[in-house]
C-alpha cells in the first residue's frame, strides 16, 4: 500500500511498502474490440483441436495451458524487465516481490509433483540441475542487457505481440535471429568451463529442497522492502481496469493474483510436459525452420545434429513443448487484449526504439542460449524446481539490468527517476 509521505514509516517498514506519492487510479477500460476478440478467439479454439486430435492431448493440453499463460501476463501485465528496471532505478521492489509469490507458488506446486512422481498423458516428471559456469554467467548478465534494450523478457515479448505492441514484434524478429546466430556459431560457443549444477532435492530431499527456497523468497521480499523503505520510489503506474465481475475477464488483474495465477499455469505445464516451462527453444526452432524453408540446410550445423535438436528439427513443430506454449500465449494475450479494448497496432515507432528493439532481441536470443535458459527456463525454472543456476541465474541478471540501464539512454529510452510520479 502507498503512503504519500516523502518518508519511510518508522517501525512498520516490513508490512508497508512507502512510495513518494499516492498511486494513481486506474482509468477505465475502453469497448470491448470485437473483431480482433473473434479472430484470436477463433484461432486458439481451432488450432488447439488441431492440435489436440492430430498430435495428441498432451500437445493439445500445452497449447491450451499456454493460451491461459497470455491471459494471466497480460491481465496482470505481469513483468520481468520492467521490475528489475524498477528495483535498479529507483528502488520499487514491488514487482520482485511478486516474483517472489510467483517463484514460492510454483515452487510449492512442483515440489508436490516431483515429490510425489505425479504426471498426465504418461509424463514422467523429472528435475534437472542446470550447469554452472561462464556460459550462465556471462548468458544470464547477456539476456539482462536485451531486456532493457528490447522492452521486454522473453515472456513479455510473446504477450506484448500478442496484444499488438508493435515495437515488440521488432524484439521478436531479434530473439529469432539471436537465436539462431547461437545455433550457427554453436562451435565456438562449446566447450565454455562450468562444472554440473546442484539440485537441492538431491541432498536435502523435496521438503528441504521446498523450505529452503521459500525461506530464500522470504528474504528477497524483507530486503526490498528495506530498500523501498530507505529509498521511497515512486509507485507503479496504474493500467485501465475493469470494476467488480467483469474484472475477471476484461482485467486488469493485481500484480499478486496474476503472480499466483502464473505459478499455478508454470506447475501445470510441470505436470502436463513432465518438464519445466520454457520459451527460448522455440526461437531457435522456428529460425531454423524458416531457413529451411528458403532452401538453406541449418541441419548441417553441429548444434542441429545433436540428436535431441536433431529430432526437434526433423518433427512437427506442434509437437515442441516451447512452440504450443508460445503460440497459445500469444493468442491467450490477443484474446485479454482485445476483451480489455487494449489490442492496437501502432505504426509509429521512433528508428532509435526499433535498432534498440532488435538489438536486444539479437541479445537476449545469444544469452537465452548461452546461459541454457531465460527469465523463465532458467530464472522460475531453475528456482522453482530447486536448482542452484536459476538463483545465480537472476543474480547476473541484476548485474546486467544495471548495464542495460546505462545503455537505454543512447537509445532514446527513459528509466525511472525519483522525482517521477509513477514508475
Amino acid at each position: 500500500m502507498s503512503t504519500e509521505t516523502g518518508k519511510a514509516p518508522s517501525g512498520n517498514f516490513l508490512l508497508t511498502s512507502p512510495t513518494s506519492c499516492a498511486a494513481p487510479r486506474p482509468d477505465p477500460e475502453e469497448p470491448v474490440r470485437v473483431v480482433p476478440l473473434a479472430i484470436a478467439g477463433l484461432l486458439a479454439a481451432g488450432l488447439s483441436w488441431y492440435v489436440w486430435t492430430v498430435h495428441g492431448q498432451k500437445f493439445g493440453a500445452l497449447l491450451i495451458i499456454g493460451v491461459f499463460l497470455g491471459v494471466a501476463l497480460f491481465h496482470s501485465r505481469f513483468g520481468f524487465t520492467s521490475a528489475w528496471r524498477q528495483l535498479i532505478a529507483v528502488g520499487n521492489g514491488e514487482g520482485l516481490r511478486a516474483h517472489a509469490l510467483l517463484l514460492g507458488t510454483a515452487a510449492t506446486l512442483i515440489a508436490l509433483i516431483f515429490g510425489t512422481g505425479s504426471g498426465l498423458f504418461g509424463s514422467s516428471p523429472e528435475a534437472t540441475a542446470g550447469p554452472i559456469g561462464l556460459p550462465l554467467f556471462v548468458g544470464a548478465a547477456v539476456f539482462a542487457i536485451g531486456m532493457q534494450l528490447g522492452g521486454a523478457c522473453a515472456s513479455g515479448t510473446l504477450f506484448a505481440v500478442g496484444s499488438g505492441q508493435s515495437t515488440i514484434v521488432f524484439t521478436l524478429g531479434g530473439f529469432i535471429i539471436g537465436s539462431v546466430l547461437y545455433t550457427f556459431a554453436f562451435p565456438a560457443f562449446d566447450g565454455w568451463p562450468e562444472v554440473p549444477g546442484v539440485l537441492l532435492s538431491d541432498h536435502v530431499g523435496w521438503f528441504g529442497s521446498w523450505a529452503i527456497t521459500i525461506g530464500l523468497l522470504v528474504l528477497i521480499v524483507v530486503a526490498t522492502r528495506v530498500v523501498q523503505a530507505r529509498r521511497v520510489p515512486p509507485p507503479l503506474g496504474a493500467v485501465p481496469s475493469a470494476k467488480g465481475a467483469a474484472r475477471i475477464l476484461r482485467g486488469s488483474w493485481p500484480l499478486l493474483v496474476g503472480a499466483v495465477v502464473l505459478g499455478v499455469l508454470a506447475a501445470a505445464v510441470v505436470l502436463v510436459s513432465g518438464g519445466i516451462w520454457g520459451v527460448t527453444t522455440a526461437f531457435a526452432l522456428w529460425g531454423a525452420k524458416l531457413l529451411q524453408l528458403i532452401g538453406l540446410h541449418p541441419e548441417t550445423w553441429e548444434f542441429w545434429q545433436q540428436p535431441k535438436f536433431a529430432a526437434m528439427l526433423e518433427s512437427s513443430v506442434w509437437t515442441e513443448k516451447t512452440t504450443l506454449t508460445n503460440v497459445g500465449i500469444i493468442l491467450g494475450a490477443a484474446i485479454a487484449a482485445a476483451a480489455a479494448g487494449a489490442w492496437k497496432i501502432r505504426s509509429e515507432i521512433p528508428w532509435r526504439t526499433a535498432v534498440a528493439a532488435v538489438l536486444g532481441g539479437v541479445l537476449m536470443g545469444i544469452g537465452a542460449r548461452l546461459a541454457g535458459g531465460c527469465n523463465i527456463g532458467a530464472y522460475l525454472g531453475g528456482i522453482s524446481t530447486g536448482s542452484l543456476h536459476g538463483w545465480l541465474w537472476g543474480a547476473f541478471a541484476l548485474g546486467g539490468t544495471w548495464v542495460g540501464l546505462k545503455l537505454r539512454p543512447l537509445f532514446g529510452l527513459t528509466n525511472p527517476r525519483p522525482a517521477d510520479s509513477v514508475c
